[in-house]
């Protein structure tokens, strides 16, 4: 039913239908027919002669009267007084009753758009007659434009003939509706002005045997009505346009709704053609004519509004253009092939699954191709996938990435496939003059509830990661997928959490053996969601290097680390804090001035704080890197290579590096009381390092055994699960304030 509803043709009827209705295209009824008697005029009636009374001639009973005597004098046919004459002198009286049933006088409605009596005056029977009355009233549309009249009016129980039906010799019958016939161009109308009738004889005899319309004056908003393609005239033009179309038979009147019923019957008649090029030629040709035939049907007496009907066609035609050009344009590519956006559009079918294939170094490719040739490398790229795969269609987006739906299968089946069709690729394209060695990757998409639009990202995230990683084929799992709206908010959270406390620093204790006694912490960051619970550090810190935010969380962490400096040297012996400073932040030109800022604010001193140079990202600039270290150390703070022996953190690191002090990885440091090749290893690291006037941190003192054998190899600091897990710093602080009370040197105490 859905479906159904979305067709253009439905839609463009129901929106027709509400138009019709709700009476909204109006406005578009009034551009039509405006339109329309713009063209195949025809001149007015050469029976009708108009003469224009002046306001000082009109205004005067006596000259009103001399006029009179000068049309009676032509021997016209009929005359009709279209002025106000609630009273006449004995003079005029006598002119009115010379010309006897040859005279009509002409009553208006003082009011458009009604035929109420209250609207309408008589004159007194003394002046004329009932029997010698005709009236004219008018009915109008929204933008006060004349449309119909009544063929008789009834006033007091008489019924009078509207002026029209008088003019055209015929009286209807009373509720009969007349339609003027606007072809008329009043433009035509014979008219002689009454100054001209009064001074020359001859001027009369253009009205022997012609209908005389004696007319006063008139203007303003309120009495002048419209006619379509003219604009706003005085009504008598209306009165012998509607005269003219009483004598070219009865006029009918059709409403809209007939119309939008034809609209759709005709357009359902053409949707069902099979030859797609007889099929738009007979869309043309009922477009034009629903938008000819109101046009051609009143030239037969048949009057419409088909204004519904038109904003139905303009509908219908506006979807099939757009529809056309999402296909043309939107939904394809520049390689003529469909894009995503057409993949994606359509509801895909059920148990399919969708597969991207992206190419490797493809923006590299179409930087040496020339522009022309661009798309010929997709389609052979296209032409390839699809004999590999067997799909009918291969949709290309940008960047590289080409799609295709299949059949669910095992997942087995699908990596072979993918396997065989990577294979593929071993050839090289020749495109044109060039020759290119290509390879693709694969994303595999089976999450079957998801919309569209969803599978496709998804495809591509995983085509993408193969590519970064090497692999054939990559697929995001559903538990993966699951976590993706929230690792896609990842940093937005971090600064939530460091502003309200779910992200904050533990401290783990590190053992000072040559004075035996605590003499300082790591200070490690921690992260307790409420609703994922604690996170591991390496799942963000890592997430907001990549993104360039990890400069906010060290600069957090080192105000925190500065607080918890400040409260542990209060108790006397010096304290050392240490921090982490990712490799992604030290070769940066704002380091230093940040970190000096922060300095000044705090007041503290730098040698209480030691920082630890990690590799987690690798340094991008390494002299530079080096230059901010060396200030770092000229402001005080003393400078550890952690993780020594793994990574880049090894002997090139401790040549160039300006660092005070070396921490032993722990991965070494677990081995040493059982395996004897690790043990030489760290015993020699410690000479050399002692050799440099570094200090020695062994970190991952897992018991007791390790701890001993450690200070038997001349370790300095140790630093484990065996001295003491990260604590808050409330409880470190208590705890660390009764040792320094108590005095005591040893390990158990701690």
């Amino acid at each position: 039913m859905r479906a159904y509803l979305k067709q253009p043709l439905v839609i463009s009827t129901l929106v027709a239908l509400l138009c019709g209705l709700l009476s909204l295209a109006r406005p578009l009824d009034q551009g039509y027919w405006n339109t329309r008697y713009r063209f195949g005029q025809k001149p007015a009636p050469q029976s009708v002669v108009l003469i224009n009374m002046d306001a000082e001639i009109s205004g005067s009973d006596r000259q009103t009267a001399r006029v009179l005597q000068a049309v009676a004098a032509a021997q016209p046919a009929q005359v009709y007084l279209d002025r106000k004459t609630n009273a006449a002198s004995p003079e005029l009286q006598n002119a009115i009753d010379r010309l006897g049933n040859r005279l009509r006088l002409v009553v208006r409605y003082a009011k458009q758009d009604t035929f109420e009596e209250a609207y309408i005056t008589l004159p007194p029977p003394a002046i004329v007659p009932r029997s010698r009355i005709v009236a004219s009233g008018w009915i109008t549309n929204f933008w006060r434009y004349g449309v119909s009249t009544a063929a008789t009016a009834r006033v007091g129980g008489v019924t009078y003939p509207m002026l029209g039906s008088a003019l055209a010799g015929r009286l209807g019958e009373a509720d009969e509706e007349i339609r003027p016939d606007f072809a008329v161009d009043p433009r035509t109308v014979q008219q002689i002005a009454a100054e001209r009738l009064l001074a020359s004889r001859s001027a009369g005899a253009a009205l022997r045997g012609k209908s005389v319309i004696l007319k006063e004056p008139r203007s303003g908003p309120g009495v002048l009505v419209g006619y379509f393609s003219h604009g706003r005239i005085d009504p008598v033009y209306l009165d012998i346009a509607a005269g003219e179309a009483l004598k070219n038979g009865d006029t009918h009147s059709i409403d809209w709704l007939p119309l939008i019923a034809a609209f759709a019957a005709i357009m359902f008649a053409v949707k069902r053609i099979a030859a797609r090029r007889l099929r738009r030629a007979a869309y043309v040709v009922a477009g034009l004519g629903l938008l000819v035939g109101p046009a051609l049907l009143d030239h037969i007496g048949i009057t419409s509004n088909p204004s519904a009907s038109l904003v139905g066609l303009t509908c219908f035609v506006a979807i099939k253009l757009w529809s056309k050009w999402q296909t043309q344009v939107l939904q394809t590519s520049r390689s003529g092939l469909p894009n995503f956006v057409a993949l994606t559009e359509q509801p895909l079918p059920g148990q399919h699954d969708v597969i991207i294939a992206i190419v490797g170094r493809y923006e590299e490719i179409m930087a040496t191709l020339p522009g022309d040739l661009h798309g010929e490398f997709a389609r052979q790229i296209a032409r390839r996938l699809a004999v590999g795969c067997g799909a009918r269609h291969i949709y290309h987006g940008e960047g590289g990435l080409f799609a295709w739906i299949e059949p669910t299968r095992s997942l087995e089946q699908h990596i072979d496939n993918l396997e065989g069709l990577r294979s593929l690729f071993a050839a090289p394209l020749l495109v044109g003059k060039h020759v290119f060695d290509t390879n693709v990757h694969f994303g595999l998409e089976r999450n079957h509830e998801l919309d569209a639009v969803t599978r496709v990202n998804t495809a591509v995230a995983s085509a993408t990661e193969a590519l970064k990683h090497g692999r054939t084929v990559e697929m995001f799992e559903a538990k993966r997928l699951a976590n993706a709206a929230w690792e896609l908010s990842l940093l937005a959270r971090i600064d939530e959490g460091m502003r309200n406390g779910d992200i904050w620093l533990a401290y783990q204790p590190q053992w000072d053996y040559h004075e035996a006694r605590l003499s300082g912490a790591e200070a490690l960051i921690r992260w307790n969601d409420p609703v994922r619970g604690p996170i591991r550090p390496d799942e963000f810190i890592l997430q907001a290097e990549q993104a360039g935010r990890i400069d906010a969380l060290t600069y957090w962490v080192l105000d925190q680390a500065i607080s918890a400096a400040e409260r542990f040297n209060a108790f006397g012996p010096r304290f050392q804090i240490s921090i982490n400073l990712s490799a992604q932040l030290v070769d940066k030109p704002s380091l230093i001035s940040s970190v000096a800022d922060i300095v000044r604010r705090r007041g503290i001193d730098c040698r209480l704080l030691t920082i630890e140079v990690t590799e987690t990202a690798g340094m991008c600039n390494r002299p530079a890197a080096i230059q901010n270290l060396m200030k770092l150390r000229a402001m005080g703070f003393r400078l550890s290579i952690d993780d020594f022996g793994t990574g880049e953190a090894s002997l090139s690191y401790l040549a160039e590096l300006p660092s005070d002090e070396l921490k032993l990885d722990r991965r070494f440091v677990s081995k040493i009381v059982h395996h004897e090749r690790e043990r030489h290893i760290v015993a020699s690291t410690i000479n050399l390092a002692h050799a440099l006037k570094q200090t020695v941190v062994a970190e991952g003192i897992e018991d007791l055994s390790t701890f001993e054998l450690l200070r038997q190899l001349g370790c300095d600091v140790g630093q484990g699960y065996h001295i003491s897990r990260p604590e808050t710093l409330d409880q470190l602080i208590a705890r660390y304030a009764a040792l320094t009370k108590q005095g005591s040197t040893k390990l158990k105490s701690c």
